[in-house]
């Protein structure tokens, strides 16, 4: 009799293991978002006590905004978490995702060696900060990879009053050959490499540059690494450089295939009060990285 439950036993044990196996991949998400929340370390953080509450695990694709939006448009991905409200608005209202939610907010700065050539330390607008850079022809480094702090180094652009031109730069995202239009000023000081926060900070340090970057990425490039970068923040505190961030499920009436539930319990996980606290609590010798927003909806 034994040798003859032996079989059945395995048989049940390893029907077992394939459900429990088959019950966990139901729980993977993908999500593509900005490279700011990986770079930053806060994936790091959030992410393995987002598993221990719900088992979900995430499958993370770290890119610029622009190419995250169309990754949901595309329905390659479950979620996006990004940050380029006007755009991630837009997102929703073509129909691509279900609604936004708040996640958090940190803002941008200008930084700059503490030479500062241009004469912008305490420049209260950013504005006026990118003109005096322009006006003294000092090094500029650009992500130019349609991420949301592109998008937002845009806008102070056209903000300046300066004449600028039109260009069409191609990059490679992924292994993929694209094509981005965008406005800058005129002059060889201005350098836009299309790479990620992380390596435009290194490139930037390397050059002893300018550049725009989302606070909570330049503290854990600045306080949070063995070889600090060797910038500081000359410019902050302009309203204009407010940087909020936003989750979005994928819509599954527009991609079907999507994970439309996994991906709103991540989303609802990411606005509750344990998902808040892991935000705010996030800091690096002491300096918050991020600000919760999910009170303020």
């Amino acid at each position: 009799m034994k040798r003859l439950w032996l079989p059945v036993l395995l048989l049940v044990m390893m029907g077992m293991a394939f459900l429990t196996n088959a019950g966990a991949a139901d729980k993977v998400l993908k999500m593509s978002t900005t490279t700011s929340t990986q770079a930053s370390g806060l994936l790091d953080v959030l992410l393995p006590e987002l598993e221990k509450d719900t088992g979900i695990k995430v499958k993370v694709i770290a890119k610029g905004t622009g190419a995250a939006i169309r990754d949901g448009m595309d329905g390659n991905v479950d979620v996006i978490f990004v940050h380029a409200k006007g755009r991630e608005e837009k997102f929703i209202a073509d129909g691509f995702g279900t609604q936004r939610y708040a996640v958090m907010h940190n803002d941008f700065v200008i930084l700059g060696p503490a030479s500062d050539s241009a004469k912008i330390k305490g420049q209260s607008s950013a504005a006026k900060a990118l003109a005096g850079i322009a006006g003294a022809h000092q090094i500029f480094v650009s992500r130019g990879d349609d991420s949301g702090t592109n998008t937002m180094e845009h806008a102070l652009w056209k903000g300046t009053g300066l004449a600028l031109a039109e260009t069409t730069q191609t990059i490679v995202m992924k292994g993929k050959m694209r094509e981005i239009t965008f406005v800058r000023p005129a002059g060889d000081w201005y350098l836009s490499i299309g790479q990620g926060m992380g390596k435009a900070l290194t490139v930037a340090d390397e050059k002893q540059a300018y550049i725009l970057a989302d606070r909570g990425t330049y503290i854990k490039y600045k306080f949070g690494r063995d070889v600090p970068i060797d910038l500081d923040v000359l410019c902050e505190g302009d309203p204009a450089l407010a940087n909020p961030y936003g989750v979005i499920p994928v819509s599954p009436k527009k991609h079907p295939h999507v994970n439309g539930a996994l991906a709103k319990e991540f989303a609802e996980w990411l606005v509750s009060e344990k998902g808040q606290k892991v935000i705010a609590d996030y800091r690096l010798l002491g300096k918050p990285l991020f600000y919760p927003d999910a009170a303020a909806q």
